[in-house]
């Protein structure tokens, strides 16, 4: 992923019309938007067709971005995250056949079959299975639920100095086990 001074750039070339700067920055942010969508509509059809109708509107809407106000990552998952909402409100389609519902139980990371994993992914559900719980359900909520750190703050009832020094430390402790 890209840093937020990366993205705040990019979002400036595409407020300027630049093609290559949009696909730059939808290389760089789709997964967490889409994570973000998914995780409200919990059927892909949906969440695929919201993506691309967020996608539109921060191409459309870039030239609105002010990062005085809000991150960039933040603005964009404010974008995808509304679009969610409203689609989720919506009378929906049946699911199809071949694209089901998520189920609740399959919500986390580590629920995927053993089978379809990469050997990079087995390695990094390792490593997050070695942090102690409390470390593992942080991280989880700031990267996989999208919370942010003020938000994690509240909701552990954390200082957001120990929030941020708990994650940096997870993280390097992730990046240790990923190395050895």
């Amino acid at each position: 992923m890209s840093t937020p001074v990366e993205i705040t750039w990019l979002l400036a070339a595409v407020a300027k019309g630049d093609a290559l700067a949009f696909e730059r920055l939808y290389g760089a942010t789709c997964p967490k938007l889409y994570g973000v969508v998914l995780r409200i509509l919990r059927r892909h059809d949906l969440a695929a067709g919201v993506l691309e109708q967020a996608y539109l509107q921060i191409w459309r809407e870039a030239g609105d971005y002010d990062p005085a106000q809000l991150t960039p990552l933040a603005w964009m998952v404010a974008i995808a995250r509304h679009l969610a909402i409203d689609a989720a409100r919506a009378p929906q389609p049946p699911a199809t056949g071949s694209d089901p519902e998520i189920a609740e139980e399959d919500e986390g990371p580590g629920n995927v079959p053993r089978h379809e994993l990469t050997d990079d992914l087995k390695q990094l559900l390792t490593c997050i299975g070695r942090l102690e719980p409390d470390r593992q359900r942080m991280l989880l909520l700031a990267y996989y639920g999208a919370f942010s750190r003020d938000q994690l703050s509240a909701k552990l009832a954390m200082p957001i100095d120990l929030v941020r020094a708990s994650l940096r430390r997870s993280l390097l402790d992730i990046d240790g086990c990923l190395k050895s």
